[in-house]
């Protein structure tokens, strides 16, 4: 497969990840790739409109970025009936106002996480944490 071929895989597969949780949700999507030692770690990471504050969607890790991503989208097809659902009531320390925000995941911990992903702990307030009733 040439650079060329692989780069369009990639967008092509990004631009699928982006219309299956955007359309839901309209926030921005950020793609982070870390090169591990023989590997490629995917973060999906979304950007809030409203409050423009950055939390993790979810992490893979794979053999190239292509195989990430095809990780990722089999992740995103079934997340909803494996994994739990979370509210999180928070502000930031310099604000008083009040933000909701929600998250998909397997416990608690792994919720708070997603929250606290690349973010000073310090620098929020966390009022609540609720698992959500089952739909």
């Amino acid at each position: 497969m040439t650079t060329t071929q692989q780069s369009d895989e990639i967008k092509e597969l990004e631009s699928k990840i982006e219309n299956h949780i955007g359309a839901a949700s309209s926030v921005e999507l950020n793609f982070k790739y870390q090169e591990l030692d023989k590997e490629i770690k995917l973060d999906v990471v979304t950007v809030n409109p409203i409050h423009n504050q950055s939390f993790l969607f979810h992490s893979v890790i794979g053999y190239s970025k292509v195989d990430a991503l095809h990780r990722m989208l089999d992740y995103i097809k079934n997340y909803k009936d494996k994994e739990s659902s979370f509210t999180i009531q928070w502000s930031l320390k310099e604000d008083s106002g009040l933000n909701t925000s929600y998250f998909r995941a397997a416990n608690l911990m792994s919720a708070i996480e997603k929250f606290y992903f690349e973010r000073d702990v310090n620098s929020t307030v966390v009022f609540s944490v609720v698992l959500n009733p089952i739909s």
